[in-house]
């Protein structure tokens, strides 16, 4: 089945097409949300939360870019704002132990790390890494994650960001400096 069929199965609401959608893509759209949030069990809300508005809104899916394409921009969409409401979370928190209302700060450590593409050898080295990549910007960190992790083109980290391929190279080029910066300065730091 083409792509076309496939979407319009879905838009449907198709059963075996929307079980072979999460088949295809759920991997795809947990490494992303992992590589953002840096946490599994977050990854897996986010990755829930992707098929919940797939599933909602396919109707409305024109089919201007690639299925893959708008899933990924999904995906992206929500992991950022998961974080950007974490984070508002944290500062209240913060707000609220300097007022010495009751509350406990959020640990500022990561957890556990764990991200299904690292092998076990590698697992501190790239607990570092994403420690690193954590601290980009949005648009550097989605930008690194969709082209050095989960191996996207520019062209096609472009469209899932709505931007140029000159702008993906730019963001990618900034996020290699900070992350050189960034580990240059954990290294310093700690292997002394």
């Amino acid at each position: 089945m083409g792509e076309r069929e496939f979407i319009s199965a879905l838009k449907e609401g198709n059963a075996s097409a929307y079980k072979e959608l999460v088949s295809q893509y759920s991997g795809k759209v947990f490494n992303t949300s992992i590589g953002i949030l840096q946490n599994a069990e977050d990854a897996e809300d986010i990755t829930q939360e992707v098929f919940i508005e797939v599933f909602k809104s396919v109707h409305a899916f024109k089919g201007e870019s690639k299925l893959s394409t708008w899933i990924y921009r999904i995906t992206v969409i929500k992991a950022l704002e998961f974080l950007r409401k974490k984070k508002r979370k944290k500062r209240f928190a913060i707000v609220q132990s300097l007022f010495g209302m009751e509350s406990v700060l959020p640990e500022t450590d990561m957890p556990h790390f764990y991200h299904p593409g690292v092998q076990l050898e590698n697992k501190e080295r790239s607990a570092i890494l994403f420690k690193a990549i954590e601290q980009l910007v949005d648009k550097q960190k989605t930008a690194f994650i969709l082209h050095k992790v989960e191996g996207l083109s520019y062209a096609e980290v472009a469209e899932i960001m709505k931007t140029t391929v000159p702008s993906v190279e730019s963001l990618l080029f900034r996020a290699k400096q900070n992350l050189q910066k960034l580990l240059a300065d954990y290294y310093n730091t700690h292997h002394k």
